[in-house]
């Protein structure tokens, strides 16, 4: 989506938004007729316009774990051009490794995506503009972001559903991030932790916010995520039109409040749905399929069972 095209309405003038919760065993499953059918209830407006999907790709990752899985991405894409796109374009700046083929490779990209020319971009090394922020939450000013981004007409994020131990957890707001390049930020992007990880978070979904999200949770990861965590077999996938509304959900299956993740609670005011009562669920409940997430010691205060007067007690707030 273009910069210049998106608009921020606070979350108490959007109508509800949507998430879907589909279960899907394992990746050997038909992702491809889950999630068309998942998108053809959205009815999203991609008849002839041009797709960018942003997935979680970190580093090499032979288990699956800690990337988004190739067969989510496939069927993702051929989703997307069954509804009449354009084009469907994958592209993704890793964070970690410069050597984006590397990950590609270890990861079997081009062996569910085929030939990977037209179809894939390294965003670290694509041509850039210099875009303002549409908010000031960080110290960060203006982003330089890549052509292929700003030029797509609907992005959609990908992640995987983790734990971050900077962050809390890592969805599909914490994955644009990757939209921005290693050739300009650095490795691992310091210059924006620097600025201030959970404020940049916001800064960037501000100014690029995803038309959708589509979350990878059939095999999650819990623990000390992103990258050092343990294997969290959850069997689903998450899927909505608002990125705010998707997180919220996906925060609550993973037995966290949403309301207690910073940068999520910021984006409730600007960015989008955070509230229950506010989404409209279809599909599985999060209550069905909650399963809570093992966290390190520091993010105890998220979780469901944390009560309000300790979690005020944690953040120097008096009840």
């Amino acid at each position: 989506m273009s910069a210049s095209n998106n608009s921020l309405i606070p979350s108490f003038k959007r109508p509800p938004s949507r998430v879907a919760i589909r279960r899907a065993l394992n990746y050997q499953a038909d992702l491809a007729a889950l999630l068309d059918e998942t998108l053809r209830e959205f009815d999203l407006p991609v008849q002839g316009r041009s797709v960018l999907l942003k997935p979680n790709f970190v580093e090499p990752d032979p288990q699956g774990v800690i990337n988004t899985h190739p067969a989510v991405v496939a069927a993702a894409r051929e989703c997307f051009l069954r509804l009449g796109a354009r084009s469907v374009i994958v592209a993704e700046g890793p964070g970690h490794e410069r050597d984006t083929e590397g990950i590609l490779e270890t990861n079997r990209l081009r062996h569910h995506l085929g030939a990977l020319k037209d179809k894939f971009v390294d965003l670290n090394l694509d041509d850039v503009r210099l875009v303002p922020t549409r908010t000031r939450a960080s110290t960060v000013m203006e982003l330089y972001l890549p052509r292929t981004v700003l030029e797509a007409d609907f992005v959609v994020s990908m992640p995987k559903l983790k734990t971050h131990h900077w962050a809390g957890v890592t969805l599909s707001l914490k994955n644009m991030f990757g939209i921005v390049p290693g050739n300009c930020y650095g490795w691992p992007k310091n210059a924006l932790h620097w600025a201030g990880l959970t404020r940049s978070i916001l800064d960037i979904n501000s100014t690029v916010r995803p038309d959708f999200a589509i979350v990878d949770g059939i095999v999650a990861m819990e623990g000390n995520g992103p990258l050092q965590g343990d294997a969290k077999p959850c069997g689903l996938l998450v899927a909505g039109d608002d990125p705010v509304a998707v997180d919220a959900t996906c925060t609550r299956i993973m037995g966290m409040v949403p309301e207690r993740i910073d940068y999520l609670a910021h984006a409730g005011l600007l960015l989008g749905h955070l509230k229950k009562e506010n989404i409209r669920q279809l599909g599985e409940s999060p209550e069905s399929v909650r399963t809570p997430f093992a966290v390190l010691e520091a993010f105890d205060r998220l979780r469901e069972a944390a009560s309000k007067q300790s979690f005020q007690a944690k953040q120097g707030v008096a009840p």
